[in-house]
């Protein structure tokens, strides 16, 4: 059993269902045959995380630059307007059926953290539909610097007056959140497997098939 002093969580695709992917199947129908549509999705995906790689910038701008790489490596149209309603999408979507339940049962003992790639005007919405409490929620804008990169995880650890060893950290990704926690040497994760990464055990994580898992981990 688990007895961590925070337990932590990534936000978009972990607690919230993410539909970046979605949003952008229905923006680029009229530009990208249906039998392409995965893999562009797919390289949107991938060039967001080449985006938040670097310097600190505003969110929109890593959306507008993930999509406008995408469209150049497809050679099609790229619209201002593609990044304005993917961006003014991100506040509407809505926690994951198995979370709300969970995050209440394990909130009423363990103060829960957010660290979101997100701005500080962005989260706010998230975080109601969650209607669970929490002790503190960070975005990259306040860390200026977004999973993966070390510096986020940093930031939190500094303003909780914590260590890794004191941490509890859920995510569904290797890639911006379970790799960076193992390097820096949380020992205590949860990998909600939501299907969108493989699990990888060499990052020794404890492998839960939704959030409803969680409150076991902690003795609940």
């Amino acid at each position: 059993m688990l007895r961590p002093k925070y337990i932590t969580f990534d936000c978009y695709g972990t607690l919230i269902y993410f539909e970046m992917a979605p949003v952008a199947r229905r923006l680029y129908a009229d530009r990208i045959a249906e039998a392409d549509m995965q893999q562009f999705t797919d390289d949107f995906s991938a060039y967001r995380l080449d985006e938040v790689l670097g310097a600190w910038k505003p969110y929109r701008d890593v959306v507008e630059g993930a999509l406008r790489r995408t469209c150049k490596r497809w050679n099609i149209e790229y619209r201002d307007s593609d990044t304005a309603e993917v961006y003014a999408a991100v506040p509407t979507w809505g926690p994951h059926p198995d979370v709300v339940e969970p995050l209440k049962r394990v909130a009423a003992e363990y103060p829960l953290v957010i660290l979101s790639n997100s701005m500080v005007d962005l989260i706010p919405a998230s975080v109601e539909k969650l209607q669970a409490p929490f002790h503190a929620v960070y975005t990259a804008e306040e860390a200026q610097a977004y999973k993966p990169r070390m510096q986020a995880f940093e930031y939190m650890f500094d303003q909780l007056g914590c260590g890794p060893e004191d941490v509890l950290h859920v995510s569904s990704s290797f890639r911006y959140d379970q790799m960076t926690a193992f390097d820096l040497g949380i020992k205590d994760k949860a990998f909600v497997n939501r299907g969108h990464e493989p699990l990888n055990p060499y990052y020794q994580v404890h492998d839960i098939p939704s959030l409803a898992g969680l409150p076991g981990l902690v003795g609940l």
